[in-house]
């Protein structure tokens, strides 16, 4: 761990990250303003979603430090599937789980309810990605995370615009 954390917290795991460039902004399809034809869910609208979700340490967001990739999204509409894979910065990155949790709110609450949710971390990435994976796939944990008032306030944070 080296230097200050933002806001004169905790010092930064990762003190220098990568920074990545943003890919461009989806174009509009006129059939997706066609408001009579349906419209399936696809990988790059999931990306969109979560690509702006601000990283708990950086004033960064996830797709800037490459935590987030479309290429790691898969949507299946018809069988109402999202799996998301996620890469943390480090290998021992603390933030993980808050990460994924942050992940896993906004599409939840992004989504109709039909809508299955797979957040996990890209496989070989994390020290210990399989407890941090058992830890978001229980629905009752995330739940119980979500009932913490201080949890919830940092992933809001995570989840809100940057001014």
């Amino acid at each position: 761990m080296v230097g200050p954390a933002p806001g004169g917290g905790s010092p930064l795991e990762n003190a220098n990250p990568l920074i990545y460039r943003r890919s461009g902004e989806r174009p509009v399809t006129a059939r997706e303003k066609d408001d009579e034809l349906p419209d399936s869910i696809d990988d790059r609208e999931i990306f969109d979603l979560i690509r702006s979700i601000n990283d708990p340490e950086h004033p960064l967001t996830l797709e800037e430090l490459n935590v987030v990739e479309q290429v790691r999204v898969k949507v299946n509409d018809a069988e109402s599937t999202v799996v998301v894979e996620f890469t943390p910065t480090i290998p021992h990155c603390s933030m993980a789980t808050l990460i994924g949790l942050s992940i896993k709110v906004k599409l939840i609450r992004s989504l109709p309810e039909r809508f299955k949710v797979d957040v996990h971390i890209t496989p070989g990435t994390h020290a210990s990605e399989h407890a941090v994976n058992k830890q978001l796939a229980d629905k009752e944990r995330v739940a119980a995370a979500l009932e913490n008032s201080h949890l919830l306030e940092v992933v809001n944070q995570c989840l809100s615009a940057r001014s």
